[in-house]
Order: structure tokens, then sequence, then C-alpha cells
């Protein structure tokens, strides 16, 4: 049997070296506790500055869905006036053609390119073909007029109203959104009656679709022809104006 002093120095003993392991323990728990925290805050921190970026790129969001919003209602007004002027000014040309048809369209037979020769058209089938096709353009029925207005010259080369008509094929396929085929039309017109008084608004058709097709350069060229040849014609006045020039 182990004496009672003995039992005393080997409970204190055993104390003694237990007590280090229960310190690391203890120190181990502190430090996880610690860590735990430390881990919280730093994903609190995290989630709160991924929120304000979130929430920053959702009101950016918004703010350029208010600016295209904006900048599409701004495009359909643009786009609607530009339609309005080009009704206005294709109902002023209208205006002046019906002008210039009683003095134009009322001479009867129409000489040839052979004085000696002349052909003797009919010009009553002649008023009501230009007549026709002009009323195509009127109520808006472009391709209709387009086809229209190209009979009528084939059929009708050296009519009075043969410009006309060629300035309309022009803006018949202008308002189809046609350029190409504007152009050619209206270029036609300028070498064929180059003297005629469609020949600068035809011209200025053909800026007109060069500014459509994003070509700067070529619709200042035309612009600038305009004012060379017809410098005392509304379009000069109209290229003046586009060109910044006073």
């Amino acid at each position: 049997m182990r004496a009672p002093g003995s039992l005393a120095a080997t409970i204190g003993l055993t104390l003694l070296l237990a007590s280090p392991v229960a310190k690391a323990g203890l120190f181990d728990d502190n430090f996880a506790r610690e860590q735990i925290a430390t881990l919280k805050q730093e994903s609190e921190q995290r989630f709160d500055t991924v929120s304000k970026a979130q929430l920053e790129l959702s009101t950016q969001i918004l703010g350029l869905r208010a600016e295209v919003s904006r900048l599409t209602g701004e495009i359909e007004t643009l786009r609607h006036e530009n339609e309005q002027l080009k009704k206005r000014q294709q109902d002023l040309y209208l205006d002046l053609d019906s002008r210039l048809s009683r003095f134009e369209g009322g001479s009867g037979a129409r000489p040839s390119a052979t004085a000696t020769t002349p052909v003797v058209a009919d010009p009553a089938a002649e008023s009501r073909a230009y007549e026709s096709a002009l009323n195509q353009f009127r109520a808006s029925k472009y391709k209709e007029a387009a086809a229209a207005f190209t009979a009528f010259v084939a059929s009708y080369p050296e009519s009075d109203m043969a410009p006309n008509a060629q300035f309309w094929l022009g803006n018949a396929w202008y308002a189809q959104n046609k350029c190409k085929e504007a152009m050619e039309a209206q270029l036609a017109l300028v070498q064929e009656w180059p003297d005629s008084s469609r020949a600068p608004d035809a011209m200025l058709v053909i800026a007109n679709c060069q500014r459509d097709m994003k070509n700067r350069a070529a619709e200042q060229r035309s612009l600038k022809e305009i004012m060379a040849k017809y410098p005392d014609s509304s379009a000069a006045e109209e290229a003046k104006r586009r060109l910044g020039i006073r």
C-alpha cells in the first residue's frame, strides 16, 4: 500500500504535467474563436462591398436604360420631323409642278431632234400619262409612280415635261429609300437636261442620298457643284446653308 505522502506527490505531479496541455487546449479554443470572428467580419465586409457594387451597377444600368429610351425617343422624333420635312418639300415641288405644267403642257406638238421631220404627239394622251404618274406619287404609291414615270420618259422623250417626269422618277425611288436608283435617275436628268429648272433640285436629291449613305465628302462635292453650276437657284441657297456658307 502506497503511503499518503506518496499519493499526494503523484497527484501533484499529474496535475503539473496536465496543466500545459489544458492551457494549450484552452489557447487553441480561443484562437479558433478569434479566427472564426475574423473570417466572419471579413465575409461581412466582402458582402457589403459586393452589395454596394451590385447596387451601383444596378443604378448605372437603370440610368443607361433611361438614356437609351431618351435617345430612342429623340431619334423617332427626328425621323418623324425628317419625314414631315421631306413631305413638305415634295408638296412644294408638286405645287410648282402643277403651275409649270400649265405652261409646259399645252404647247401641242413636240419637236423631234431632227427639225425637218417633226413627230406629232398626242398632247391629250401625253398629259393624261403624266398626270396619272403624278397622281400615283401624290397618293404615296411610289413603286407604281416610278414605273409610270419610267414609262412616260420612254414614251415621250422629247416632251417638255420629260425633265419633270425624270425628276419625279428619282424622287419616287428616293421615297422608297432606294438611293442608288434615285441618284441614277437624277444624274440622268442633269446629263440629259442640264438647263432644266429641275437640274439643281435633282442634284440636291443626289446630295441628300449621299448624306443618307454617310458619304460626307461626296455630299459636299455635290453641294459645291450646285453652287457653281446653278448659283441663283433655291437649291444653291440650301447648299450654302448645309455647307455653313453665309
